[in-house]
C-alpha cells in the first residue's frame, strides 16, 4: 500500500445552527438543551444503540493495540516504522525498486510539501554569497582549494537556474516505511534488511523511538503526516523515488516458467508471442537446466504444442514414458534408422524439386565433411557432383515427382564416388560407414515415424566420434518433417556444444535457428560448456537469434564470457555465481528477471533427473508390478 499526500492548507467548516428544521422540531431541540437530565438520558440511549450496531471499522480493526517505545503490537502482528533522514548528493532512478520488490509485508507513505520558489531562491542567493566569499578568502590566503565547497557552489548555481527557468520545483519530502511481522525477532531482521538496502545507496534511515503510534498513523491511508520528518529536495531526485518499479514478466497466456525472485510474482510467458520462438539455456552441470526444460516441455504439451527432443544422456526417457511419447534410440546396433538422403515429403508453397534437391545436397556436403574431415577444392567439387548423380541414380531429378521417389542410401553414394575419376580415395575413406565399424548408423532406409506429440531421439549409446554425425542427421530429418507440415512445434537440442565443435554442424544449427520461425518452430539449445558454445561465431549468432534466454548457475571460469555476451551488471553476475539449483535469470526480449524454477510434486516425479529419486521410482514400479502379478495369480 502506498499513500501520497500533498501538503495544503486545510479549512475547517462548522455549522453552529441547525438548517431545515421545522418549528416543532426546533422546540424539541430547545427542550432537550434546557433539561440536562433529559440530554444525559438521550446520550446513554444513543451509546446503547451504537453498541449493537456493526460497522466496517469493527470488522477491520485489530483485537488489540499495544504501544511500545520501538514498535506496536497490533493484534498478533508486530509493527515498526522506519523514516528516511538523509539522501546522497546523487541518486539514480529506480533506487527504491529493491525495497518495493522485497518479499515482505509493508506499507509505504510519501508526503510532498511544495515550497515557493521565491523563498528558496532568496536562501540560495545568500548561500552562494557565503560560499563565494569563503572560496575567495581561501585563495587570498594561499590555502588549498576545497572541492566540497566548489561542488556545492556548482550544485546551487544549477538549482538556481532550474528554479528560475521553471524546469524544477522545490519540495520538502517525507518517506516512511512500516513493516509487519509475526514475531519481534522477525521484525528486527526485516528492519535490518531494509536499513541495509537503504544504506547501500547512502540513504540514511532511522527507526521510530517513542513515536511508534505516530509512525503507524503516518502510513495509514488517511493522508496524515504525524511524524513530519522532511528532507529538502527538488523535482528530479524526488522523481527517482517513484515506487512503482517492479520487474514483471507475466502475460495473459503461456506457461509457467518459474517464480519471480524479486517479488514472488509468476513468470507466465508464451515463447511464440516473441519475434521468434527460439531459446538458449546456459548453466553449469547440476544447476537444473534439463529439469527446467523438461518442466517447460511438460507444460507445453498440455497447451497442444508438439515437442521433439535430442537426448544425449537418457534424461528424457522417464518423461516420454509418462506422457505416452515416442522414445527412439539411435545407435550402431539399434533397429531405428534414419537415412540422411531423405527429402521432405512435401513443402508448403510452390517449392520446386530442383531447389529441394539442391538444398539436400548442400546439407549432405556438410555431413560428408563431418564424416571424412576437411575437403580441398577438388574433393569438394567431386562430392558435390557425386551427390547429384547419387540422386539421379534413383531417378530423383528436377523433373521428378518427389512424393513417389525412393531415396538412395550411403552405399549408393559410395559406389558413385568409386566410379568417378578422383573419387576412389574418398570412397575408400567412406567404406567404414558402409561396410566397416560404423556401418550400422547411416546406411539404411528410414524406419522412424514422428507421429506423436512428444518424440525423443537418444544418442547415449553412440561413441563420441559419432555423436555429431548422428545429431546432424537427426536434426536434418526433423527439419524435413517440420517443413513437410506446419504445426506448433518445439525442438530441444540438449548438450548443443557437440554441434559447435565443427564448423559445418554449427553452421547447420545456425541456419535452422534463423529459418525455423517461418515454419512455426521454436528451437531450444541447451549447453553446459559455455566457452565452447560462445567461442564459436555461430554460437554467438544463435544467442542473438533467440528471443528467450535462460541463465542458471554459472562456473567462475565462464562467468566473464557470459557477462560480456548478455551485458550483465555486476549484481547479476554475482547472482549467477551464488544462486542455488533451479535459480537464475530469465530473459524475454528486452526484459529480464531473477527466476526460481518451481514444480508441483506430480511434475517433479515425472521430470526429476536425480538418480536417487529415479531409483526410488523404479523400485516402486517393480513392487507395484509384483503385487499386481500376485493378485492376478
Amino acid at each position: 500500500m502506498v499513500n501520497f499526500n500533498r501538503g495544503e492548507d486545510k479549512q475547517k467548516i462548522t455549522l453552529n445552527t441547525p438548517i431545515g428544521l421545522s418549528s416543532s422540531s426546533k422546540n424539541q431541540v430547545e427542550q432537550i438543551e434546557a433539561d440536562p437530565k433529559l440530554t444525559q438520558e438521550i446520550i446513554e440511549e444513543e451509546k446503547a444503540f451504537r453498541r449493537g450496531v456493526l460497522t466496517v471499522r469493527d470488522i477491520i480493526s485489530p483485537a488489540s493495540l499495544q504501544v511500545n517505545p520501538t514498535h506496536l503490537s497490533l493484534g498478533s502482528k508486530f509493527v515498526r516504522t522506519l523514516f528516511v533522514i538523509a539522501y546522497p548528493r546523487y541518486i539514480s532512478v529506480g533506487w527504491f525498486a529493491p525495497i518495493i520488490n522485497l518479499n515482505l509485508t509493508f506499507d509505504v507513505s510519501m508526503f510532498f510539501y511544495p515550497v515557493k520558489s521565491a523563498i528558496i531562491l532568496k536562501q540560495l542567493k545568500n548561500k552562494v554569497g557565503t560560499l563565494e566569499a569563503q572560496i575567495i578568502s581561501d585563495a587570498e590566503k594561499g590555502a588549498a582549494r576545497d572541492p566540497l565547497r566548489e561542488t556545492a557552489l556548482r550544485d546551487i548555481e544549477y538549482l538556481r537556474d532550474a528554479l528560475t527557468q521553471g524546469t524544477e520545483k522545490f519540495f520538502q519530502f517525507s518517506l516512511y516505511v512500516t513493516l509487519y511481522a509475526d514475531t519481534l525477532e522477525e521484525l528486527d531482521r526485516m528492519s535490518d534488511q531494509v536499513e541495509d538496502i537503504f544504506g547501500s545507496r547512502l540513504v540514511y534511515s532511522r527507526r521510530v523511538y517513542f513515536q511508534a503510534e505516530q509512525g503507524f498513523n503516518s502510513t495509514l491511508p488517511l493522508g496524515n503526516d504525524e511524524l513530519y520528518i522532511t528532507f529538502n529536495m527538488n523535482s528530479s531526485p524526488i522523481a527517482s523515488s517513484f515506487p512503482f518499479i517492479s520487474s514483471e514478466l507475466t502475460s495473459d497466456r503461456g506457461i509457467l516458467y518459474g517464480i519471480n525472485r524479486h517479488n514472488n510474482s509468476l513468470i507466465l510467458f508464451d515463447r511464440f508471442s516473441l519475434q521468434n520462438a527460439n531459446s538458449v539455456v546456459f548453466a553449469t552441470s547440476g544447476a537444473g537446466k534439463s529439469y527446467a526444460i523438461k518442466l517447460e516441455i511438460l507444460r507445453s504439451l498440455m497447451l497442444g504444442a508438439e515437442v521433439i527432443v535430442i537426448d544425449p544422456e537418457y534424461e528424457y526417457k522417464h518423461l516420454a514414458e509418462a506422457v505416452g511419447g515416442t522414445y527412439v534410440n539411435i545407435s550402431l546396433a539399434s533397429e531405428n534408422k534414419i537415412n540422411p538422403f531423405d527429402l521432405p515429403r512435401a513443402i508448403g508453397g510452390e517449392a520446386k524439386a530442383k531447389d529441394i534437391i539442391r538444398s539436400a545436397v548442400i546439407t549432405l556436403k556438410g555431413l560428408v565433411r563431418l564424416m571424412l574431415g576437411k575437403l580441398n577444392y577438388d574433393e569438394d567439387s567431386i562430392v558435390d557432383r557425386a551427390l547429384l548423380e547419387t540422386y539421379a541414380k534413383k531417378d530423383i531429378t528436377p523433373d521428378s515427382d518427389l512424393s513417389t521417389i525412393e531415396p538412395p542410401v550411403m552405399t549408393d553414394f559410395e559406389q558413385v564416388l568409386d566410379g568417378m575419376e578422383g573419387g576412389s580415395d574418398l570412397a575408400l575413406r567412406l567404406k567404414k560407414y558402409t561396410e566397416g565399424t560404423f556401418a550400422g548408423l547411416l546406411n539404411s532406409s528410414t524406419n522412424v515415424e514422428m507421429n506423436n506429440q512428444l518424440v525423443c531421439f537418444s544418442v547415449r549409446d553412440l561413441e563420441d566420434e559419432l555423436r555429431p554425425l548422428a545429431i546432424y542427421t537427426i536434426v536434418n530429418y526433423i527439419w524435413n518433417t517440420v517443413r513437410s507440415e506446419m504445426r506448433k512445434r518445439i525442438l530441444v537440442i540438449d548438450e548443443a556444444w557437440w554441434m559447435m565443435q565443427n564448423e559445418d554442424s554449427a553452421k547447420f544449427i545456425f541456419a535452422l535457428v534463423k529459418r525455423c520461425r517461418k515454419y512455426y518452430l521454436g528451437v531450444t539449445t541447451i549447453t553446459q560448456d559455455v566457452n565452447d558454445f560462445l567461442s564459436s561465431p555461430y554460437g554467438k549468432a544463435i544467442v542473438t537469434n533467440s528471443s528467450l534466454q535462460i541463465l542458471l548457475k554459472q562456473s567462475p571460469a565462464a562467468i566473464d564470457l557470459v557477462q560480456k555476451t548478455f551485458l550483465l551488471t555486476e549484481g547479476e553476475k554475482y547472482l549467477l555465481l551464488e544462486c542455488g539449483v533451479g535459480e537464475g535469470i530469465f530473459f524475454a526480449g528486452n526484459k529480464h528477471v531473477a527466476m526460481k524454477v518451481v514444480a508441483s510434486y506430480a511434475e517433479d516425479q515425472l521430470i526429476t533427473s536425480d538418480p536417487r529419486q529415479l531409483l526410488e521410482i523404479e523400485e516402486a514400479k517393480k513392487e507395484f508390478d509384483e503385487s499386481l502379478a500376485q493378485e492376478q495369480n
